[in-house]
């Protein structure tokens, strides 16, 4: 007679290392708390009356702070029953916070509900970090490029298709050459199809290693990557995304 085994993701878990994404109003005195987990991905709970003046997990429902959650359910929406600090207070300043919080955007549209990524929870914790130490007077290339860095990290992890090395054909990519860049097949000659977006095989080939000093780069890699996430985001756009823009050409 076979036995059937529990549903490991219906068991309560306990200090999981967590970033909270948003949270928004359910019923009259709790919240819904969209949280990022390094073990199993995007997990929503119910922070019963966390709303209250009170409450004891209120002043911890911070984004951008490395948190450990005890959470418990068998559905989609599990009851969040504690948070307790990881590390000591992060603060994001001016635009570097905008950059916070349209990474956390990117990820509640884009992460799957119970799948982990854990390479990608440690890079947003790096990223985090990194922004954590910009001041105010941080100009807007230095920002654009960290999220050049991460929006490539994000997609790659998640499994899209983001080829920069060689064509679709497997063949190297060449950097005097110029490309036309289609998602979900990478980089082509121009002429075979007239979807995606053109661009230079030297700006591919520095995205690769993680350069952006390169002014034609910074352009490129801006409007490839513009091109890649409004194909996977769909047409809902990103509203800090639209924010950056208009504070700076982001």
């Amino acid at each position: 007679m076979a036995v059937s085994m529990p549903n490991v993701a219906s068991l309560k878990q306990s200090l999981q290392p967590v970033f909270i994404l948003h949270t928004y109003p359910f019923k009259e005195t709790s919240l819904v708390v969209e949280m990022f987990s390094r073990d199993f991905g995007r997990i929503a709970g119910v922070a019963k009356g966390a709303r209250r003046p009170l409450s004891a997990m209120r002043g911890m429902l911070q984004s951008f702070q490395q948190l450990a959650g005890t959470w418990s359910g068998k559905n989609e929406l599990k009851t969040l029953h504690g948070l307790e600090w990881l590390t000591g207070l992060t603060l994001l300043k001016g635009d570097a916070l905008m950059c916070g919080f349209y990474m956390n955007e990117l990820l509640l549209r884009l992460l799957p509900r119970d799948d982990a990524h854990a390479q990608l929870f440690e890079y947003y914790a790096q990223t985090v970090q990194l922004l954590s130490t910009l001041s105010h007077e941080t100009g807007s290339g230095q920002l654009a490029e960290i999220m050049r860095r991460f929006e490539l990290k994000m997609l790659q992890e998640l499994g899209y298709a983001v080829p920069l090395t060689h064509d679709e054909n497997g063949e190297i990519i060449h950097a005097d050459e110029t490309y036309r860049f289609e998602a979900d097949y990478g980089a082509c000659a121009p002429g075979v199809t007239k979807n995606g977006v053109l661009i230079q095989g030297a700006t591919l080939l520095d995205m690769a290693r993680g350069s952006y000093s390169n002014a034609i780069t910074q352009s490129q890699s801006k409007q490839l990557m513009r091109y890649l996430l409004q194909h996977y985001l769909g047409e809902k756009p990103l509203h800090t995304r639209q924010l950056l823009v208009d504070l700076q050409g982001f």
